[in-house]
C-alpha cells in the first residue's frame, strides 16, 4: 500500500470518529502525496474528503472550493459517477448553509446523471435528499411527490424511509389510487 493510501485511510478513520480536524489535515497530507504519485482523479478524490471534513468544521466555503475543483477534474476526466458524488456533497454543504435552490440544482444534476449511469440506489437516495429539502421549505404536497419518486428505487430503505413509504401506502389506501387499484383495472 502507498503512502497516499495509508494517508486516504486513516483519514477516513479520522473522519469516522469524528476528529475532522485531524482528519482534514491527514486528507491535506494525502493530496500532497498524490499529487507527488500524479494521481490527479486520487487528489480530487481526496479533495472531496477533505470538503467533508471541512463541512464538518463549519468551513462551508473552503468545503465547497475544495468540492468545486474536485468535480471539476471529474468532469475533465469524464468520471460521471465521481462528479454526481461530489455534487451530492456539494449539495449538502449548500443545504447547510441555507441555499436551498443550489442544493436542490446540484441534487437534480446528480440525480440525472446517477440514473443516466443505471444507479438506481444512488438516484433514489438523491431524490429523496430533494424531498427532504422540499419538506424543510414547506413544500409538502411537492415533497410527498418526490419522495414518492425516490422510494421507487431504494432497495433497503432506512426507518424514516420505511414509515413514508407506509405513510404513501396509506394515502393511496384512503385515496383509493396507487400501483394495486391500476392493476385491478388491467
Amino acid at each position: 500500500m502507498s503512502t497516499a493510501d495509508t494517508l486516504k485511510d486513516r483519514g477516513i478513520e479520522q473522519f469516522m470518529q469524528q476528529d475532522y480536524e485531524q482528519a482534514a489535515d491527514t486528507f491535506r497530507q494525502a493530496i500532497d502525496q498524490y499529487e507527488e504519485d500524479g494521481a490527479a482523479d486520487m487528489v480530487a478524490e481526496m479533495q472531496v474528503n477533505l470538503g467533508l471534513a471541512l463541512h464538518m468544521l463549519g468551513q462551508h466555503e473552503n468545503a465547497l472550493e475544495q468540492m468545486n475543483m474536485a468535480r471539476a477534474l471529474f468532469v475533465q476526466i469524464d468520471d460521471t459517477t465521481r462528479t454526481a458524488q461530489a455534487l451530492g456533497n456539494m449539495a449538502r454543504v449548500y443545504a447547510k448553509m441555507g441555499n436551498t435552490e443550489q442544493a436542490i440544482t446540484n441534487y437534480r444534476e446528480a440525480s440525472a446523471m446517477f440514473m443516466d449511469l443505471g444507479d438506481e440506489e444512488n438516484y433514489g437516495q438523491t431524490v429523496m435528499a430533494i424531498a427532504d429539502l422540499q419538506l424543510r421549505s414547506g413544500k409538502i404536497m411537492q415533497a410527498a411527490a418526490t419522495y414518492e419518486v425516490g422510494l421507487e428505487y431504494v432497495k433497503q430503505p432506512n426507518a424514516r424511509q420505511r414509515l413514508m413509504k407506509n405513510l404513501l401506502s396509506l394515502r393511496d389506501k384512503i385515496t383509493g389510487t396507487g400501483g394495486d387499484q391500476a392493476d385491478e383495472q388491467s
